[in-house]
């Protein structure tokens, strides 16, 4: 199965077009803005060494105080298989994590499990490395269309997150957005999936989701509307956030 709508590669806002870029799209990709409100309650408050698993380019490392932390980096040796070239990290096998015991009084790790076959092994090793007393943030999607195919392999319901992260002695749960986010979502997929489609006798129709444009922007203003007042049900959102400590 090919890939017709691959996502587009999350890069740090280090540039005048990097930040047009990072914080640009947030008003369209409502994964990236709910991953984003996240982090940036809880990275900047972060001290000592901190870990980012499955980094890519490192697109939030620049929320950490420089002054306060010292940053590290892993990620997959083919790493160029999800778009991501960083040669200031570490590589690693995608499971063992090259770090002795308890180093890292932070971790971050964003959008990367679903792409971890043995993904308990992952986490255990997440947890080895951090000090007692440490914080780490991580974030799943659940409802995201199946990507970087074929190294896309789960879905986790927060009932399963609980087992997973059993070991640490706190995992607090929380959703990134409701179903009404998530229905925006998915309209908004489809629009853009149509006006660059994949295929050049579906060209024709481009006109129509242009004209269709109207419609877009309603629904992006309705996915904005409910992320700020947290309209709809939590049972069917984007994705989940983890917050642990260990």
């Amino acid at each position: 199965m090919t890939e017709g709508f691959r996502p587009v590669n999350n890069t740090p806002p280090t540039s005048f077009t990097g930040k047009i870029k990072f914080y640009g799209r947030m008003i369209l990709d409502l994964q990236i803005l709910t991953i984003y409100r996240d982090l940036v309650t809880t990275i900047p408050a972060f001290k000592g060494n901190v870990l980012d698993v499955g980094c890519g380019q490192s697109p939030y490392k620049f929320l950490l105080n420089p002054t306060q932390t010292k940053y590290f980096g892993v990620d997959i040796v083919d790493a160029e298989k999800f778009d991501y070239s960083n040669s200031d990290i570490t590589p690693f096998n995608g499971e063992d994590i090259p770090f002795e015991d308890e180093k890292f009084e932070g971790l971050i790790c964003t959008e990367v499990l679903e792409h971890v076959q043995h993904y308990q092994k992952l986490i255990d090793e997440m947890y080895r490395v951090m000090k007692t007393g440490g914080t780490g943030i991580v974030t799943i999607p659940w409802s995201a269309r199946y990507h970087y195919i074929p190294y896309d392999f789960f879905r986790y319901t927060p009932s399963s997150l609980k087992t997973m992260f059993s070991k640490f002695s706190e995992a607090k749960i929380k959703n990134r957005g409701t179903d009404i986010v998530n229905i925006a979502n998915k309209v908004i997929v489809l629009w853009f999936r149509n006006l660059l489609p994949s295929q050049i006798w579906k060209w024709i129709f481009v006109p129509v989701w242009i004209a269709l444009s109207p419609i877009l922007i309603a629904v992006v203003f309705i996915a904005h509307i409910s992320l700020f007042l947290n309209l709809g049900s939590d049972e069917d959102p984007l994705g989940f956030t983890i917050i642990v400590r260990k």
